[in-house]
């Protein structure tokens, strides 16, 4: 795939495609012509995709990324042209609830899927890191050029992954890794555990923004920035970007910025209320890379990520915003039944 008029009916796998960043990236790429099938062991449900359940473009698989059997008959199941992976247990918290868990699905299940995906015939393997790789940074700017020092468990997989991925790659089988800011905005599978998210549940439903600190600075990406970048990079000639990494982000700004930037939007009269953190990590997220030698830049402000999740919680679209459902970690902890189950054969 090197142009735009090549992705008709070209077939690209997502993992976890059912989650916060899929059920906005899979949407888009229907719409540009790629034939899509999901793979996701639908921990969430699947009411994210309802909106396009029914395209004629869309296959949902449901399966979970321990099953190496499931794995090697999905990529036998179709020549795929391109892998983006995003499967994952996502953020700090939910890695901890359970060390195995996180080291099978994020780390061992990359052992089977991104070798077997060279062998399948994949050309294009893009793979969901995260900036938490970097760990924490005094540089003014943190590039990709900077020592990786991850500091949890989530960011240690997400570096081993890179490095797996990275030992693949040759003229035929092109890897890159993204290493995202905090992600913000409306996604169906709506998350308010992301600090943009939360900070603007909390003017909308709670009559005040808590702040824990606020003087760490957190780099930040619109949701739909992010999926863009996917695209993007589905199309991009596989020399310029193969065994690299690409920082995406869009603004960097302190907690209490933020919270200032929503409280303007959501209502200017709001109290924002400081509270002691001992979480002091703070850095700023370089994105220069992609935008000189990609030509990608950012399209979407901060401030319309406050105003879709505001009017997403007023609007009846998110009508239980209590609901453990958004928030990732507690909805582990209710539903340990789901995540505890083995799949049959492991990797």
């Amino acid at each position: 795939m090197t142009a735009a008029a090549d992705t008709e009916a070209a077939p690209v796998l997502v993992t976890g495609g059912a989650g916060y960043i899929g059920s906005v990236l899979v949407p888009l790429l229907l719409t540009q012509g790629y034939r899509i099938t999901v793979f996701d062991c639908l921990l969430f449900g699947k009411k994210s995709l309802e909106a396009i359940g029914e395209h004629p473009g869309l296959e949902v698989v449901v399966g979970d990324l321990r099953d190496a059997s499931a794995i090697r008959q999905l990529l036998q199941h179709e020549r795929f042209d391109a892998v983006i992976h995003l499967g994952a247990i996502s953020n700090d918290p939910s890695s901890e609830l359970d060390p195995e868990l996180t080291r099978d699905v994020n780390l061992r299940a990359l052992e089977v899927l991104m070798p077997e995906a060279k062998q399948a015939g994949v050309r294009r393997f893009l793979y969901a890191s995260s900036a938490s790789v970097y760990g924490i940074k005094s540089d003014p700017d943190v590039t990709e050029e900077l020592s990786l020092e991850p500091l949890t468990l989530y960011a240690r997989y997400k570096a081993e992954g890179e490095a797996i991925l990275n030992t693949l790659c040759d003229e035929d089988f092109c890897g890159v890794s993204v290493r995202a800011a905090t992600v913000c905005g409306y996604s169906p599978r709506l998350r308010l555990d992301l600090t943009v998210n939360i900070l603007t549940e909390h003017a909308v439903r709670r009559g005040a923004i808590r702040v824990f600190g606020g003087d760490q600075l957190r780099p930040n990406i619109h949701i739909q920035d992010l999926v863009d970048f996917y695209s993007h990079l589905l199309t991009v000639d596989p020399a310029i970007v193969n065994g690299r990494a690409f920082n995406v982000s869009a603004e960097n700004a302190s907690v209490m910025e933020l919270a200032a930037r929503i409280r303007a939007v959501v209502d200017p009269e709001l109290p924002i209320e400081v509270v002691p953190t001992d979480d002091q990590r703070s850095y700023h997220l370089s994105a220069a890379r992609a935008a000189n030698e990609l030509g990608f830049r950012p399209r979407h402000a901060l401030d319309e990520a406050i105003r879709d999740v505001a009017a997403a919680l007023t609007d009846g679209r998110v009508p239980d915003a209590d609901s453990p459902w958004y928030r990732n970690v507690e909805w582990m902890k209710q539903h340990p039944e789901f995540w505890h189950l083995a799949p049959e054969e492991s990797a």
